[in-house]
Formats: structure tokens, C-alpha cells, sequence
């Protein structure tokens, strides 16, 4: 963290947030804990979710054009208090389900960028992210190194993916970004615009979770580097996330942001 920032925690905290939401991993499970969410601070408020109809599905979005936006975007408006916290979607789906119920418990939204060989194993989880009402987009079908592929196999990796969105959601999702690197090339912008992605999503905070740096580290790296419009890179399936996420959230409302979904954040 920088010192132009107050940290956000403290040992005890740390060790009693760490061990609290990891023993509710068990009990969390995929419930629905939208009854429980509470709403956002009323300064600068992102636009509400869209009323819940009892029985109804929630319509599964597509990927949204920004003009005036790069295809390869990184971050949002400098100018808003909003940043996007993004997840790539593989791993235990209980540790995943537990990041989805804390976001939503604070009114939270996500973005979670899903690998298609997990979806095929954890089908259910498409509908569960929509319902919490996040984003919900592509990571390619096996989560291989997409740069140093040729132009046949980096393409399936993408369709492949969009295809399992699809048939799961009736949408191949609103984002695409490439697994294994921070940035797409060319070829796989122009792949991914060829797929019907007109935009490739990166990120400017890089949590590191994935390197189980510990919770401390994670939520210094990236309380350190946030600011309005950053997209942050996180991960589902490492237990550091889950107990980093309540500090990371807490620090987002303290500086008076709102972590909304990507698609929110560029709209």
C-alpha cells in the first residue's frame, strides 16, 4: 500500500477475517443471499439492479460495443468513484460461491471471466453469477497459453468457451479476455472480434492471488494501486481471495467507491 493511503487492517483483523470466512465456505455453498444484501452508500450511486421477477430468468446480456473505447480496454473513467473487480472463473466452486455472497451481501458487482472446461463441470455456476447480477464472460475453453497458439487453436479456444456461455445462458457473454497473459495480441484481438467480442478486457491492478501470496499481500497490492475506474485482476479457487475480499471491500467503501461490473463501469 502507498502512503498516501491509511491501511485497511491489522493483524487480529486479518487472522479473525481469514479464519471466519473460511470455516463459512462449508456452510455458504450457492445459496441465494440476496435477501440479506445490503445497498451501497447513496453517494454517487451506480444504477440499481433490475427488479427481481419471482420465477422469472434473468436474460443473459451480450458483449456491448463502447465507442471512443480501445479494443483492448484496461480500465474505465478516471473521472467516476467506480471500479470493477474482476474474477477468473475456475476452481472450487464452494470458493467461489462464498466471493459471490460476500459481493452481494455489501451490494457489490462483479465480473467473472469463466474458462469453458469449468462451466462444463460446473454448469450450474453460469446461472448462479447472472442471478447475483454480474457479468459474466469468457476466459477460453481450457485456460492454455492463448499467445502462443496459431490461428486455428487460439480461435476454438475462444469459440469454444463462447459456445458453453451460450448454451448455458442463451449469450456467449459481454467479455473476452485471454488466459494466461495480461494482454491479447493482435491475432487474438482480431480473433476475438471475429467471435463477436468487439472488445478484450485487461486490467490495471494485478492482485497476484493466483501466487497465494498470502492476505495481507493481496490486500496491499491492491489497496495500493486502486483508483477511480481500475479493473482489478482476481481469482476464484484460492482461499487468500475469500479472506482478502471483506478488506478490499471494506477499503472500496471507505475511499467512497462502488465496485460495480465492468459493463457499468464503461457505461
Amino acid at each position: 500500500m502507498n502512503g498516501r493511503e491509511t491501511p485497511v487492517h491489522r493483524r487480529s483483523a486479518l487472522r479473525s477475517g481469514a479464519g471466519a470466512l473460511l470455516a463459512g465456505v462449508l456452510t455458504a455453498g450457492c445459496t441465494d443471499n440476496r435477501g440479506t444484501a445490503h445497498a451501497s452508500p447513496a453517494h454517487d450511486d451506480p444504477p440499481p439492479r433490475a427488479r427481481k421477477v419471482p420465477g422469472a430468468v434473468r436474460p443473459a446480456p451480450g458483449p456491448h460495443r463502447f465507442p471512443g473505447r480501445p479494443v483492448q480496454i484496461e480500465y474505465g473513467p478516471r473521472n467516476r468513484a467506480r471500479v470493477a473487480l474482476t474474477f477468473h472463473g475456475q476452481g472450487d466452486p464452494a470458493l467461489a460461491c462464498t466471493v459471490l455472497a460476500e459481493a452481494e451481501r455489501t451490494g457489490a458487482r462483479l465480473t467473472v471471466l469463466a474458462v469453458g472446461s469449468w462451466l462444463d463441470d460446473h454448469p450450474a455456476m453460469a446461472r448462479r453469477i447472472l442471478d447475483g447480477g454480474h457479468d459474466l464472460g469468457n476466459h477460453t475453453q481450457s485456460h492454455l497459453d492463448i499467445s502462443t497458439m496459431d490461428e486455428t487453436q487460439a480461435y476454438a479456444e475462444i469459440t469454444g468457451c463462447a459456445e458453453r456461455l451460450r448454451r448455458l445462458t442463451g449469450s456467449i457473454g459481454t467479455w473476452f479476455r485471454p488466459s494466461r497473459t495480461r494482454y491479447a495480441t493482435p491475432l487474438v484481438q482480431r480473433l476475438a472480434g471475429r467471435a463477436g467480442y468487439p472488445h478484450v478486457l485487461s486490467y490495471d491492478v494485478d492482485s497476484l492471488d493466483f501466487t497465494s501470496p498470502g492476505v495481507a499481500t493481496v490486500t496491499r497490492k491492491v489497496a495500493g494501486e486502486l483508483r477511480n475506474g481500475s479493473v482489478v485482476s482476481l481469482h476464484f479457487g484460492y482461499p487468500d481471495t475469500v479472506a482478502a475480499l471483506p478488506l478490499l471491500l471494506t477499503e472500496i467503501s471507505r475511499r467512497r467507491l462502488h465496485a460495480v461490473t465492468t459493463t457499468e463501469l464503461l457505461t
